[in-house]
């Protein structure tokens, strides 16, 4: 296994995909491809290269921003842990695999434009007091409406 960083461009392919791993931890997961593209210094057009399909799996803090962002055809730039290996498949047929494990994962703004939504920070408020019964604390009966609830 040769694991290495990298940044990729690219598009979803497939759907994201959440499960549980066996720690219980959430993982979601999608294919992307990558092409490689170039434009002949001849002809002035455009030209397809290879295509490199990566496995993204995504975990802790991630899995929520991916799920509720990340579709299939989005145009993306992942960047992670490279890691490939090699196995066996039922069939006897032996394959490689390339996954990334992801750590940073955004939309490709040379190629679409998003509204980011940051979540919104949890404002806690003060605490009041009740003022004591030699303080002056009103009675129950005296209690209004406009009265603010206040933790004991």
């Amino acid at each position: 296994m040769y694991e290495a960083h990298a940044a990729i461009v690219g598009k979803v392919i497939s759907d994201p995909i959440k499960r549980t791993a066996a720690s219980g931890d959430e993982v979601m997961s999608f294919r992307m491809a990558s092409n490689a593209r170039r434009q002949d210094r001849n002809t002035g057009e455009w030209v397809g290269g290879g295509t490199l399909y990566v496995t993204v799996s995504c975990w802790r803090r991630l899995v929520s921003g991916v799920g509720a962002s990340i579709m299939r055809g989005d145009p993306i730039i992942a960047y992670g842990q490279l890691r490939s290996s090699q196995y066996t498949t039922k069939d006897g047929v032996e394959r490689n695999d390339l996954e990334l494990r992801a750590t940073a994962i955004g939309p490709d703004l040379a190629r679409c434009t998003v509204k980011v939504e940051r979540p919104r920070r949890v404002s806690v408020e003060p605490v009041v007091l009740a003022p004591t019964e030699s303080e002056g604390a009103p009675d129950v009966a005296e209690a209004t409406e406009t009265d603010v609830p206040v933790a004991v």
